[in-house]
């Protein structure tokens, strides 16, 4: 059990990275599961290439963007991709999570699909949170942030559980369909309501 750790999740486009930011200005340390995968990746590219073949492969590496290009089309890849590198990813998220046990202070585990990967029965965190946008508005950031067509946009959010359901899910939430004052208000606030630990 991972008695210090919350789980930081929502769907793409739903500002998670700017929570992260805020939360970091705080004082609070987070372990992020995309940076981890990409470090993945890059450790185990010979497996996922073996899978994929070498058309992912630019100037000697895996290019990220074709092999998205590949799994966010056809969930069965998907599938494969994930069940390659989910394992080393979960490996290392534990680990450095042990480490930030010991500082006996809240922390978060910043992971897209944690409820779609399996939530506390594969993260024994403490709590969850969900940070909630609109679809509506999530799609126009997506679209804005990674220049994709609207069609592109609300494929990359239909592979995720709808905002709705993670919020049904979650220990937590917090709104972040306003400004950026807004949010950060919201963020203060929650983290005055976190109950303080016993040394």
């Amino acid at each position: 059990m991972l008695k210090y750790a919350i789980a930081l999740t929502g769907t793409i486009g739903s500002g998670k990275s700017t929570l992260v930011s805020l939360l970091s200005l705080y004082g609070y340390e987070s372990i992020c599961a995309d940076s981890i995968s990409h470090q993945m990746l890059e450790a185990h590219g010979n497996e996922v290439i073996e899978s994929f073949g070498n058309e992912i492969v630019e100037n000697g590496k895996i290019s990220r963007k074709k092999l998205g290009k590949i799994v966010f089309a056809n969930q069965p890849k998907r599938e494969i991709l994930q069940k390659i590198l989910h394992p080393y990813i979960q490996k290392e998220i534990l680990a450095q999570a042990q480490r930030l046990e010991q500082k006996r202070v809240w922390y978060f585990l910043d992971i897209p699909l944690f409820f779609e990967v399996g939530g506390k029965d594969v993260y024994p965190v403490a709590r969850s949170l969900v940070v909630y946008t609109p679809a509506k508005k999530a799609i126009e950031r997506i679209m804005k942030r990674d220049n994709l067509t609207e069609q592109e946009a609300k494929a990359r959010l239909a592979i995720q559980l709808p905002i709705e359901q993670k919020c049904r899910l979650a220990d937590d939430i917090i709104g972040n369909d306003g400004d950026l004052r807004a949010l950060q208000q919201r963020v203060e606030s929650y983290l005055r309501s976190l109950p303080t630990h016993a040394s």
